[in-house]
């Protein structure tokens, strides 16, 4: 029974070492978009946005479909930005991890 603690407490910062390790410059960053995502609901105030079309400036109405294709798009590039700031941080690339980070918080409206 005492070697097995002596094991375990012996584990113990190499186990810690090895998650710190793993961790990228920006993975706290990248979790905190993460929980803000997981907690809001969807909808037109919380999900990602895009900027205003030509249309729009116009004063033309959107049709459901234009409105639909909008949001779809907005989602694209926000999952496609958390996804480059996500191979960045394991990469080690922290300017590049920043870089798609804040364009992914850009478009969910964080900044």
């Amino acid at each position: 029974m005492l070697r097995l603690r002596v094991v375990m407490l012996a584990a113990v910062p190499v186990i810690g070492s090895t998650v710190m390790a793993s961790a990228g410059p920006c993975t706290t960053q990248i979790a905190e978009v993460d929980r803000y995502i997981q907690r809001t609901k969807p909808g037109p105030a919380s999900g990602p946005t895009a900027p205003q079309s030509i249309g729009a400036q116009l004063h033309h109405q959107p049709t459901p479909s234009s409105v639909e294709s909008a949001e779809n798009q907005a989602r694209q590039a926000a999952a496609a930005a958390l996804e480059r700031a996500r191979s960045a941080d394991a990469a080690g690339d922290a300017a590049a991890c920043r870089k798609a980070l804040d364009q992914a918080k850009e478009l969910y409206g964080l900044e």
